[in-house]
């Protein structure tokens, strides 16, 4: 069947909601309203709202109900309604939720999902087009993904709900109305790829993408552009941010002998930063050129008018690969 990204992700959490009668949505407006984006359309209305609950305007306050509700044995999924609305709840998530499991020596756990809506693309105002992952992935004690496709959208929130480890779920919000064809029974039966795997989507020879989110339909799009050019890049979306899946990133590089990483976070300090310096002590002797980052630039999100020069796109992508050809 053709299904979008929000509609995967829906009817992952209706699954997840079947299976686990401990598994609670939580959110601003996701009960009676759907969502702003709709993810959450019609549950309620089928799970009742002791199960698919609105909340106050008050992210601290949902995070800190669900952390103490997953300690109860729950395993509740909250939405964080935009990115940008995600650092009054910082404290509760950074101080609270990820120390948990270390500071009881792994007796208590805190199986808790919590979705973000994060990225640029749909000409929001501020506050509503954030990329905060690196926050998140530098704190210990967090597992954090991002599917960047329906078929994926559907089985990795039915994965991160499952686990028993606190799990930031970015949801890329300009690919929600993306349309992919996903047999759902098919996943069912024949199972997933492992959350912390990542997935090579497109094999070539001459250079490697890494991507993840938002812009690995950026990085597809830049690999098609070069194969009319001659040229063969090979597509990781990364999916599972912490951890990452360095073994599948290595061993692409060390065929290509190029690295090129891209996101939609400021380059400085962003999670290309980490990913080349892990890959430059690995594949020090493969690589035929440096590490090169295409991401945004490193300013606050620009108005909605500005943001398609913020954003990466094929051209800058292959502009770094121009770069590391002539190296």
């Amino acid at each position: 069947m053709i299904t979008t990204f929000a509609a995967a992700l829906n009817a992952g959490l209706r699954r997840a909601l079947e299976d686990d009668p401990k598994v609670v949505l939580m959110g601003e407006d996701i009960g009676r309203l759907g969502g702003v984006f709709r993810v959450t359309d019609t549950l309620q209305k089928d799970f009742g709202d002791n199960r698919v609950i609105d909340t106050p305007l008050a992210e601290s306050g949902i995070i800190g109900t669900a952390f103490g509700m997953a300690l109860r044995g729950y395993r509740p999924v909250c939405e964080i309604q935009f990115d940008g609305f995600v650092y009054p709840a910082f404290d509760q998530i950074v101080s609270q939720v990820a120390k948990i499991s270390y500071r009881t020596r792994g007796q208590v756990r805190a199986p808790l999902t919590i979705r973000i809506p994060f990225g640029g693309g749909i000409g929001a105002v501020e506050h509503h087009s954030e990329s905060p992952e690196a926050y998140f992935a530098h704190t210990a004690g967090l597992r954090v993904v991002t599917p960047s496709n329906p078929a994926d959208a559907y089985t990795m929130i039915q994965q991160a709900i499952a686990l028993n480890d606190p799990v930031i779920f970015f949801e890329p919000k300009r690919r929600y109305w993306d349309k992919a064809e996903v047999d759902l029974d098919a996943l069912d039966q024949e199972g997933a790829l492992p959350l912390d795997r990542a997935r090579v989507c497109t094999v070539g020879s001459d250079a490697t993408v890494v991507t993840y989110g938002g812009t690995v339909s950026t990085g597809l799009s830049a690999a098609r552009i070069a194969a009319q050019e001659g040229h063969a890049l090979e597509v990781i979306d990364l999916r599972s941010l912490s951890p990452i899946d360095f073994d599948t990133v290595a061993e692409s590089v060390a065929k290509t002998g190029r690295l090129i990483v891209t996101h939609e976070a400021p380059v400085f300090a962003g999670l290309g930063a980490e990913i080349a310096a892990r890959i430059t002590e690995r594949c020090f002797y493969y690589l035929e050129a440096p590490v090169l980052r295409v991401g945004g630039f490193d300013i606050p999100y620009p108005p909605a008018k500005l943001e398609r020069h913020h954003l990466p796109d094929p051209d800058r992508i292959l502009h770094a690969f121009d770069r590391a050809l002539a190296a």
